[in-house]
């Protein structure tokens, strides 16, 4: 597993935000974060492929 360093505040926050929403630990909660936000940027980048194939098919200009 690779590891990564974060400041030692941001860390602390993210300890009280993961605590508090339920999470069981902090690298959990980090994890869920990221797959929300790369899912997010995956999502945008489907929407561009798909308009770009319509406007190529003349379905929009």
């Amino acid at each position: 597993m690779a590891k990564i360093k974060i400041d030692s505040n941001l860390y602390d926050r993210v300890k009280k935000a993961a605590e508090k929403v339920g999470y069981s630990n902090v690298e959990e909660f980090i994890t869920h974060i990221i797959e929300k936000e790369l899912s997010k940027i995956e999502a945008a980048d489907d929407d561009s492929t798909v308009t770009e194939r319509l406007r190529g098919l003349g379905y929009i200009d």
